[in-house]
């Protein structure tokens, strides 16, 4: 069973087409939710991929371009007309209030809940937001406005307790929360089992970092090294590679070298450009340079 998976909304650039919606992901972690950008259109992405809006708490920010904050106003107007009591957290630069604050002033004055900020540096890596489940850390990238992507860190899980172990030794319910946590059981005779014998080890946490929008960036390879996955925005190919370096974009060979240089496991390309119809370039590139490439599209959900 996976605890962590990662639904894609939207995977478009800044100019809307009929192929691709505007950034957006729902990062799903222990059926946790936490959105990554929201571009326009997310209530109905949202619906479509049957993801329930009363279980994301935490939206995060990369960025004050339109195609990666525009639909907030909406989904936090329609969090409202749906009788949501729990605070949402917004977390971004300090524009990120700027801009929101007014149109919840305007269209949300009467919400049930209350939308909090969490302002953080996008040109510093640091902790941004840390749970029971998962902790999140910012990536400064290289974009023409401050910019920051997100690390996403599971948490380790408890060790699985094995049911025939626990029989046989008639452990007490009682004793099973210590032994989870790595005790030992003593018998009343004295006999000491290993915990090690009662337990199985969980599976390794997962790693997802999300990048995008940035031009190529070596700089943050020592913030994904290994990660399980990394979605890396590759807006143009490399013919296009003027416009990439204009743009401050990247291309999807360019995405695919991070990925080699990190050694992560797999690489997620998204962020296409308008001017594309056909995405086979984008696998061509990206696979001359590293093999475990995925294209994003929309309502493919990527598990870890």
């Amino acid at each position: 069973m996976s605890y962590f998976k990662i639904h894609i909304l939207g995977c478009g650039a800044a100019t809307p087409t009929i192929y691709h919606e505007p950034t957006s992901q729902v990062v799903d972690c222990r059926d946790k939710l936490y959105m990554i950008d929201c571009g326009e259109g997310v209530q109905l992405q949202l619906r479509k991929n049957k993801i329930g809006f009363n279980r994301l708490n935490h939206i995060f920010i990369s960025h004050l371009h339109g195609d990666h904050c525009f639909g907030l106003p909406g989904v936090i107007s329609t969090f409202g007309m749906l009788g949501r009591r729990a605070d949402l957290t917004v977390h971004g630069s300090a524009e990120i209030e700027t801009f929101l604050s007014p149109l919840i002033a305007q269209f949300c004055k009467e919400s049930p809940f209350k939308v909090r900020f969490n302002i953080i540096d996008p040109l510093k890596h640091g902790l941004v937001m840390e749970d029971r489940s998962l902790k999140v850390s910012s990536i400064p990238l290289k974009h023409r406005i401050p910019t920051c992507g997100y690390l996403f860190e599971e948490k380790q899980r408890e060790p699985h307790l094995i049911r025939e172990m626990i029989d046989f030794y008639h452990i007490p319910v009682r004793e099973l929360a210590g032994i989870k946590q790595g005790n030992d059981f003593i018998a009343d005779d004295g006999i000491v089992v290993p915990n090690n014998v009662l337990t199985r080890p969980a599976d390794p946490p997962k790693r997802y970092a999300f990048c995008s929008d940035t031009a190529f960036s070596p700089s943050i390879v020592e913030y994904i090294k290994g990660v399980d996955c990394l979605y890396h925005e590759s807006t143009f190919l490399e013919k296009d590679m003027l416009r990439a370096k204009a743009t401050f974009h990247s291309t999807a060979r360019q995405a695919a070298e991070i990925a080699r240089m990190a050694d992560v496991k797999q690489l997620v390309l998204g962020h296409y450009s308008a001017r594309y119809d056909d995405l086979t370039g984008f696998m061509d590139e990206a696979s001359a340079v590293f093999q475990n490439v995925v294209l994003a599209e929309e309502g493919k959900t990527i598990t870890l």
